[in-house]
C-alpha cells in the first residue's frame, strides 16, 4: 500500500492532468548497433507532431568509443535530442538514466532498432488524455520487418519471442479485456515518470547483458505500477514496426530465448513478491524436463523434435533459476540443483547481480528515486 505522503502526491498529480496535452521524452537505448541508431531516429524526425512536440534523449550504454562517436555525429542532426551515456551493463540502467534526465510526464521507450510510425508520438498522447486518470503504462502493437524470412520451422505460438504483437484492439492488461499473455514490451512502452522513479525504476538486475538473455524487466514494470493501482493499458493504435534480426533465425537462437525466458519468469515473480507462485509451477516445470531430456541430445543447429526442445529449454531454465539459492546447500533442492548442472560444477544460472559481475560498483540513487 501507498503510504499517506506518496497518496497525497498521487491526487496532486491527477488534479495537474486535467485539459493539459501530457508532454513526452522518448528514450532510446544501444549498445554498439549504431546503424540501427540511425534508421530510429529518422523515424522520430519526421513525427506529425513536429520536434517541438517532444524530446528525445539517447542513451549509450557502455559503447565502444566508435559508437560513442558516430551517435554524437547522428543526435546533433535532430534539434530535439541530447545523447547520455551510462557504463553500467543492461537496457535497464540505460532505460533508468532516461527517466533519471527526463523532466516530460512521459518516457516513451524505444528499442534501438525500432522504427515508429509517423503518428507514434501523437497516438500516444491522444490515447493518455482518452484515459483520466492517465495510466501508468502503455503498450501497443509491435510489427514486425523482416531482414531474413521467418522460417517455416518457427512456432506460431513462438513469435512473441522476437518482440512482436499483432493484436488489434485495445484494454487493461492482465484482464480479459486482452489476450491472455499478452504483456508490456520494450520495445514500444510508455511509462509515466514520476510513479517509475517512485518506484525505483527498471529492475537493473533484468535485462540483456553480456550474452545473457535475461528479460521481463519492461513486464515487472508494468506490473509493480498496475499492482500500486495504476492502470497498464495496451492499444494497438499505438504502432512501432521491429528489425528483427537476421541472426536470431536459427534453432539455437530460439532454445537459448526459451531457457533464458524461463528463469526470467521466476525472477519476475520473486521481485514482484509471488515466489509461491514459482514454487507452486515448479513441478510441473520439473516433470516436463525429466519427460523431454532426450530431446537435450539433439544437435544444436537442428530443427528436429523442436516442440519438445523449446519447451524443454524453459523448464531448465525455470527450475535452475527456482532453485539458484540452493545451490550450496545440502538440502534437498540443493541435491536436485547439483543434479541438474553441467558436471563441472558450474551453475548455468549466475548470480543475478549484474553489476558485481560486470565489475562495476552499484550506481548512487539520484534524490530524485528515493
Amino acid at each position: 500500500m501507498r503510504d499517506t505522503a506518496s497518496e497525497a502526491a498521487g491526487l496532486a498529480r491527477i488534479e495537474r492532468q486535467a485539459g493539459r496535452v501530457p508532454s513526452i521524452t522518448v528514450c532510446l537505448v544501444t549498445h554498439n548497433r549504431p546503424h540501427y541508431v540511425r534508421s530510429c531516429l529518422d523515424s522520430l524526425r519526421v513525427q506529425t507532431v513536429g520536434l517541438d512536440g517532444f524530446d528525445v534523449i539517447v542513451v549509450d550504454s557502455c559503447g565502444t568509443p566508435e559508437t560513442g562517436a558516430a551517435l554524437r555525429e547522428m543526435v546533433a542532426t535532430l534539434s530535439n535530442a541530447r545523447l547520455l551515456r551510462v557504463d553500467r551493463p543492461g537496457a535497464s540502467a540505460a532505460r533508468n538514466m532516461g527517466a533519471e534526465h527526463s523532466t516530460r510526464d512521459f518516457l516513451a521507450y524505444l528499442d534501438d532498432d525500432a522504427l515508429a510510425m509517423p503518428d507514434w508520438v501523437e497516438r500516444i498522447q491522444a490515447v493518455i488524455q482518452e484515459r483520466h486518470p492517465w495510466p501508468g503504462v502503455l503498450g501497443g502493437k509491435v510489427l514486425p520487418v523482416w531482414e531474413k524470412p521467418l522460417p517455416d520451422w518457427w512456432p506460431e505460438s513462438l513469435r512473441g519471442v522476437l518482440s512482436i504483437i499483432e493484436w488489434e484492439g485495445r484494454g487493461e492488461f492482465r484482464t480479459s479485456a486482452v489476450p491472455a499473455g499478452l504483456e508490456p514490451y520494450g520495445v514500444n512502452m510508455v511509462v509515466q515518470r514520476e510513479p517509475l522513479l517512485e518506484m525505483g525504476g527498471f529492475a537493473d538486475r533484468l535485462g540483456r547483458f553480456a550474452g545473457l538473455l535475461l528479460s521481463d524487466e519492461d513486464v515487472q514494470v508494468g506490473w509493480k505500477l498496475q499492482d500500486r493501482g495504476y492502470s497498464a493499458w495496451y492499444d494497438s493504435r499505438i504502432v512501432v514496426r521491429h528489425q528483427i534480426q537476421g541472426t536470431r533465425m536459427n534453432p539455437e537462437w530460439l532454445i537459448k530465448r526459451l531457457y533464458w525466458q524461463g528463469a526470467s519468469t521466476v525472477a519476475t515473480r520473486r521481485m514482484l513478491g509471488q515466489p509461491e507462485q514459482v514454487w507452486r509451477e515448479f513441478p510441473r516445470r520439473l516433470a516436463v524436463e525429466l519427460l523431454t531430456g532426450f530431446a537435450g541430445l539433439v544437435p544444436a543447429s537442428s530443427t528436429r523434435l523442436l516442440p519438445l526442445r523449446w519447451r524443454l529449454a524453459y523448464a531448465q531454465g525455470f527450475t535452475r533459476m527456482a532453485l539458484a539459492n540452493e545451490q550450496k546447500k545440502r538440502s534437498l533442492p540443493g541435491r536436485a540443483l547439483r543434479a541438474l548442472i553441467r558436471r563441472d560444477g558450474t551453475p548455468i544460472i549466475p548470480a543475478l547481480d549484474i553489476g558485481a559481475r560486470a565489475g562495476v560498483p552499484d550506481p548512487v540513487r539520484p534524490e530524485a528515486r528515493r
